[in-house]
């Protein structure tokens, strides 16, 4: 299991606001944990946080999560002080009616709820429909607009007001997992690599990324600015082991079964050769996924920076992706971690790349 520092570090990066555009508060905790076990550390005019082991040494091996999640933002102020707001990535509208929120104001965070109209005052057609999201407001408990100014202003992100829980055994739930979930895989890497920086034989670059959820803005300008020549990306995947999945279509994965190494024309065939060739060396258990295509995460960015980078990518598995309580397996986090770690002792100046 991870240690009780990293699963302190990963509560209190998860408790961080941080939708994409808005991803400074969970950045500022990244960069505080990470920077003690690297040899730089910086942040881009994007926001992006970079942390550096051997910056000079080639071949260069990047990293990427991003910390960015889905969320709100404040569109429009009613009359009689009901907030109307966009969303922030790809959310499931139906799931969005009746939870609570935060609003991260200038003035610090601010409680409110989600409303609709009952479903006593719907007609039965009404009943059937999932509503548009300007049919939605967030509701903060004041009187006229005039009040909700003074505590609200547009542009305003609000996230859900929902945390981690420990369920049964290693398995926790939390908004945010996608993807703070890889952003702590890439600084949990840089530690435990930290006390072993002389045996290496390349460099590494681990980054925190943002902008994910709306079109992997974050991988793409810092792929091109850190130059690597391995770039593998740590993301969420579907898990597969619940009701109301057809395997047929998505393939089988399931929660505490190790790292998801992805196959398909995104990725590197001699990077995943040399995953799985790692994984089975150190006796970790893996999973397989097959993409025939681009993947939507930010090994997409990374393979088509500059002249083309060498992509990986293994997802994490994860049930109920972009709701509020998404579930993984902490064992899953630790053996992704252990991979990486086997894998960054296995590249030098000799490993070939060339399909």
């Amino acid at each position: 299991m991870i240690s009780s520092d990293a699963l302190q570090f990963l509560q209190s990066f998860l408790a961080c606001p941080s939708p994409s555009g808005y991803e400074q508060p969970a950045q500022a905790v990244w960069r505080d944990r990470t920077a003690p076990f690297v040899d730089r550390i910086e942040t881009d005019v994007h926001g992006n946080s970079m942390a550096w082991i051997h910056p000079d040494t080639r071949p260069r091996v990047l990293f990427t999560g991003h910390c960015d999640e889905l969320g709100f933002q404040i569109r429009y102020i009613d009359d009689n002080g009901f907030l109307y707001f966009a969303t922030i990535g790809g959310h499931d509208i139906g799931l969005v009616p009746g939870r609570t929120v935060t609003i991260h104001t200038a003035n610090g965070p601010l409680p409110g709820v989600i409303g609709k109209r009952a479903i006593h005052l719907m007609s039965p057609d009404d009943r059937k429909k999932v509503p548009e999201i300007h049919e939605l407001w967030i509701d903060i408990g004041v009187a006229d607009k005039a009040e909700a100014q003074s505590l609200v202003s547009i542009g305003d992100p609000a996230t859900y007001d929902h945390s981690f829980k420990p369920l049964r055994g290693s398995l926790a739930s939390s908004r945010a997992f996608d993807d703070r979930a890889g952003a702590f895989i890439v600084s949990e890497v840089l530690r435990r690599v930290s006390s072993q920086k002389s045996a290496l034989r390349c460099g590494v670059v681990g980054v925190s990324t943002v902008q994910e959820e709306i079109g992997l803005r974050g991988a793409t300008t810092s792929a091109f600015s850190t130059s690597p020549d391995i770039g593998i990306a740590l993301d969420v995947t579907h898990a597969t082991d619940h009701p109301d999945v057809d395997k047929r279509k998505v393939g089988e994965v399931r929660l505490g079964g190790g790292p998801v190494i992805c196959r398909g024309a995104n990725i590197n065939p001699r990077v995943f050769t040399l995953l799985v060739e790692t994984a089975k060396a150190e006796s970790i258990p893996f999973q397989l996924e097959a993409e025939p295509r681009g993947t939507g995460t930010d090994a997409n960015a990374i393979q088509l920076a500059r002249g083309g980078i060498a992509a990986g990518l293994i997802g994490l598995p994860l049930r109920y992706m972009h709701t509020p309580n998404e579930v993984i397996d902490l064992e899953d986090l630790d053996q992704t971690a252990s991979l990486l770690v086997a894998f960054l002792k296995r590249i030098g100046p000799d490993t070939n790349l060339i399909p």
